[in-house]
């Protein structure tokens, strides 16, 4: 019998856009993506790795079922041995030790997911341990600082309104592979493409010539990790010449003269040698941001993962604020996801860190976690609160995390661990007790993260596209088990406590003594649909649980299988200000001391070569080398440097060098290119598949090797943690 096709429509999982797919459907398989070309947001655009959705599902290494380490191999095992055994390494240790033995990681894939949005929190504060650590530490976590500071709160993030702006200043990124970051932007290219075809410009600084700074109007090049010198270099011109102008902005800025003072200290023509920009361009740029009938200023994860990253990011909205571009179209905006409130008047708490401070070295919590580069001491050093078990949630941190020889190393030594992750890979091979989720085919979506980030408001709810697996089990059902575990409810509650409590609670906060009439107006298919329509209905479109009759609720967006446009960005200052004084408060103490520490590193020598990451738009960190599509082709894991580097150093283009940091050394083959600038090489992150024990069939035929073997953990961002990922020393020599 021949089977009949079927079309299907979900948002793609697999990066921040959020675009849509059409999906041909056979049988019990994806058989075909394409970009949907009705989506409200996407329009039909699709990428590589979107157009690999059904292939990703189908991976014949996928884990689908638990797999239990036994005499030294990982055996599969039934779902009630798994968690029994969870049961019988997890609570010794917490019982003996209390729960700060026990350290918990988020991978990136958590953000990807419902049940990473809606589950993981409550299972952390089931854990009740402080060694909480996340991918966000070796990414993003300069701009959440940062934006806490101006803003009062971590997640109020601005986003360059990319249809309507004039100029664009694109720091540290290259968003035509990377499809953007950040910044929820379906078609990044072609919304930069739009940019210069109504006659506005982009310009980006970048130390390589990467395909987003081919497309660019001009490409600046610029010294790794000194992107805060040009930024306070252009924030000096604006000031000196008197080209700030806040705008509407004005009443709601405190702090400006002590930026006037600090922005003293850095003139273009002292700045220029420590970028290696001249200070006429810098001079250049701060007037072009100021002439512009509106500009944005984009910095992302380049402007990230350096030594002054907060002070980096804190600079690109410093910067614009003082064009008068920040919440204004055309500029930098608020996004208002679909469930979320808006706040009924400016002002709150603020945001502050180092409420605790990390065992070994010291370092202070932030946004409610602690550096990932210091996950290995808290695990190798004895004492009170030594790490003995550990839970990973969709992460790979031997590959991701500074110094990861030295983490896998350190993984060796626990006690016990758990992994919730569909592959056995470079970091779930130390896990005693792995629990595979359910593939993304199984499963609703709904991006809590990236419509918070969107250039522009939408909503959008994929149910499943097939049927569950009947032995498997759903992620939110894998964490609530988790959380009974962690509870001491023990492995064979039923998870469904947790799910009607969650729901009771999420009622309870939304519309108070009304939780108990509501419940039954509740609608969803499942646990996570559940909190989402109580989200949606509550949130800033909502229905009201009626009392709007056309406002948004779960059953209208899967009636809107191609989502719901919302309309572009709007301004949200003051609404969205949560600081103490109701205002932007544009200088922080903690920033003013870092800027100060700043001024004495532009006397530093400069070491001779440096490293940096890069992207490709077949890749997403460590976790889509498992597919064909994705790793075919030549290799892409090469160390890229300039010819005159390559020169000096006797390098030859295709042969192997040896690369040497003060964590480690690896050994990969040259690519002589000038897409580098002089006294820079370059490696891709997220390769190093050859480690023993692990089942990746193609991505251990294409390994490539681990650029974080080289990075230094001892090298942080000091007011975020973040980790060193961009302007690493290195020695380089032909192997």
């Amino acid at each position: 019998m021949v089977e009949v096709a079927r079309t299907a429509y979900r948002t793609c999982p697999l990066c921040e856009a959020a675009c849509g797919l059409e999906l041909t459907v056979t049988g019990d398989s994806v058989t075909a993506a394409r970009g949907d070309r009705e989506h409200v947001f996407s329009h039909g655009f699709i990428c590589p790795k979107g157009a690999t959705f059904g292939r990703l599902a189908d991976d014949p290494d996928r884990l689908r079922r638990p797999l239990i380490r036994r005499d030294g191999r990982h055996r599969e095992a039934t779902w009630d041995e798994a968690f029994a055994a969870v049961e019988a390494g997890l609570r010794p240790v917490v019982e003996t030790y209390g729960p700060q033995a026990v350290a918990a990681y988020l991978g990136n894939p958590n953000v990807h997911t419902m049940a990473g949005g809606l589950y993981v929190t409550p299972l952390l504060k089931a854990l009740g341990t402080r060694n909480v650590f996340t991918a966000s530490t070796v990414d993003q976590m300069p701009k959440h600082v940062s934006c806490g500071y101006l803003f009062g709160s971590p997640l109020a993030i601005p986003v360059p309104d990319l249809d309507r702006t004039d100029l664009l200043l694109v720091l540290g990124a290259n968003p035509w592979e990377s499809n953007g970051s950040l910044a929820t932007a379906a078609d990044f290219p072609g919304r930069l493409r739009a940019i210069q075809a109504r006659g506005g410009r982009f310009v980006v600084v970048d130390p390589r010539r990467t395909r987003t700074a081919e497309h660019a109007d001009e490409h600046v090049f610029i010294r790794p990790g000194t992107d805060a010198f040009l930024l306070f270099g252009i924030v000096h011109t604006l000031l000196a010449e008197e080209l700030a102008n806040l705008g509407r902005l004005t009443p709601y800025v405190v702090g400006l003269d002590e930026v006037r003072g600090l922005a003293a200290a850095f003139p273009p023509e002292r700045v220029a040698a420590a970028c290696d920009i001249p200070a006429e361009r810098i001079r250049g740029l701060a007037r072009e941001l100021a002439a512009a009938p509106t500009a944005a200023v984009y910095g992302r994860i380049g402007t990230c993962t350096v030594e002054f990253g907060t002070l980096t990011s804190w600079l690109v909205d410093v910067i614009n604020v003082l064009t008068g571009n920040l919440d204004r179209p055309g500029g930098v905006m608020f996004p208002l996801a679909a469930h979320l409130r808006p706040h009924p008047a400016p002002g709150g708490r603020g945001f502050t860190t180092g409420r605790w401070r990390s065992r070994v070295r010291g370092l202070p919590e932030v946004k409610g976690e602690l550096p990932v580069a210091t996950l290995a001491d808290e695990i190798e050093t004895p004492g009170e609160g030594q790490v003995r078990a550990f839970l990973t949630v969709a992460g790979n941190p031997v590959l991701s995390a500074p110094n990861s020889g030295r983490l896998d190393r350190a993984l060796a030594g626990l006690d016990f661990m758990v992994s919730v992750d569909p592959y056995l890979n470079e970091t779930t091979r130390h896990a005693d007790v792995i629990l595979p989720p359910l593939d993304a085919t199984r499963k609703g979506h709904y991006d809590f993260s990236f419509l918070s980030l969107a250039v522009r408001n939408f909503a959008a709810y994929s149910p499943p596209v097939l049927p569950p697996d009947p032995g498997g089990m759903d992620e939110v059902d894998i964490l609530a088990r988790l959380i009974l575990i962690a509870t001491g409810r023990g492995a064979g509650a039923d998870p469904a406590v947790v799910h009607e409590h969650l729901l009771h609670e999420a009622l309870r906060r939304a519309v108070g003594d009304r939780a108990a009439e509501l419940r039954d107006r509740v609608s969803g298919a499942g646990p996570a649909e559940r909190l989402l329509d109580v989200a949606l209905r509550t949130g800033a479109y909502g229905d009201g649980f009626g009392a709007v009759p056309d406002g948004l609720s779960l059953d209208r967006l899967l009636a809107a299988p191609h989502g719901i446009d919302l309309g572009p960005l709007r301004p949200r200052i003051p609404e969205v200000l949560r600081t103490p004084s109701g205002r932007i408060e544009l200088c922080a103490p903690a920033l003013a001391d870092e800027a100060g520490r700043l001024r004495a590193a532009l006397d530093r020598p400069r070491p001779g070569l440096v490293l940096i990451g890069r992207r490709h738009l077949r890749s997403n960190n460590s976790w889509m080398h498992n597919e064909p599509a994705l790793v075919k082709g030549r290799d892409r894991c090469t160390l890229q440097v300039h010819p005159d580097d390559a020169d000096r150093l006797t390098l030859s283009d295709g042969l192997p060098a040896v690369v040497t940091a003060r964590a480690g050394t690896v050994v990969a083959p040259v690519e002589v290119t000038d897409r580098v600038m002089p006294g820079v090489v370059s490696l891709p992150h997220g390769w190093g598949h050859d480690l023993p024990g692990v089942r990746l069939a193609v991505a251990a035929a294409h390994p490539g090797v681990n650029s974080n073997i080289l990075t230094d953990e001892l090298v942080i961002d000091p007011l975020s943690g973040n980790a060193v990922l961009n302007g690493i020393p290195v020695e380089v020599k032909p192997a």
